[in-house]
């Protein structure tokens, strides 16, 4: 299960930080539009993340998450993966995410992240020097698998990002462990059907192996998205995780 539609992040808010944040459509090079949100510290920074949202796309839980980093001095853009089949408009509470995502596609997806990354490096986007990936679900796979991309990323992070090999026979992050050339930290949950401790594990050794600079980090008794402040028997997981993930922005942005 992903989060819910009211589902919000486990982040407070920082009082009295001036940030600037708004909606945005951007187009990709297949002439694709897309909606987007993005948020920035009023002062400005060069450091950058794209979020890649959960089956549901573009939604509130996403805004807000970008907020909160910029409120921690990092200009965060949200992408939306259904622009292609749904259109840019803000979307009603029950719209049919399931049906939508079955239409997507590794090179649609792909091309609407190197719109997100050129629009973070443009002027208009803040000139960001150092550009990284955060991913939650089927987009902490996309955040990972981007490392292996021609995006030259400082870094990637993927929350409960599936590791293996797709049904499909498709190559998964342990399978590209070699290819991905940023650091990478991966946050997962210790009860996640979908991810077994078999393949969580096969993804560190295949990163150590590789010589990538990684932590994968399983937070026991946590089940998929437990990154979510409804979810208050696991706030000092969830307060781990978002502390790993300001401390490797910091670090991965600086060099």
């Amino acid at each position: 299960m992903c989060f819910d539609e009211d589902a919000i992040p486990p982040v407070p808010p920082i009082p009295d930080s001036a940030i600037d944040s708004r909606y945005l459509e951007l187009t990709a090079n297949d002439g694709n539009t897309f909606a987007a949100f993005t948020a920035a510290p009023a002062g400005g920074t060069r450091t950058a993340i794209v979020i890649l949202p959960d089956v549901r796309g573009l939604y509130g839980f996403y805004t807000e998450l970008a907020k909160r980093f910029a409120e921690n001095g990092v200009r965060a853009l949200v992408v939306d993966y259904y622009g292609r089949t749904a259109g840019v408009g803000k979307r009603e509470k029950d719209f049919p995410y399931a049906e939508h995502m079955a239409k997507l596609s590794p090179r649609e997806l792909y091309a609407d992240l190197s719109a997100a990354v050129a629009h973070l490096r443009s002027e208009e986007g803040g000139a960001a020097s150092a550009v990284l990936t955060v991913g939650f679900c089927i987009g902490g796979r996309l955040a990972v698998m981007a490392a292996a991309g021609r995006f030259d990323l400082a870094g990637v992070i993927g929350f409960y990002c599936w590791p293996a090999d797709g049904p499909d026979g498709s190559a998964g992050p342990t399978s590209r462990a070699a290819d991905l050339a940023a650091p990478v930290l991966a946050l997962m949950a210790g009860e996640d059907p979908g991810i077994p401790p078999a393949h969580v594990t096969a993804f560190d050794e295949a990163l150590t192996e590789a010589g990538v600079d990684h932590e994968v980090v399983t937070y026991p008794g946590t089940p998929h998205s437990f990154f979510d402040a409804k979810r208050d028997a696991y706030a000092d997981a969830s307060a781990d995780a978002w502390n790993r993930v300001l401390r490797f922005v910091e670090r991965v942005g600086a060099n």
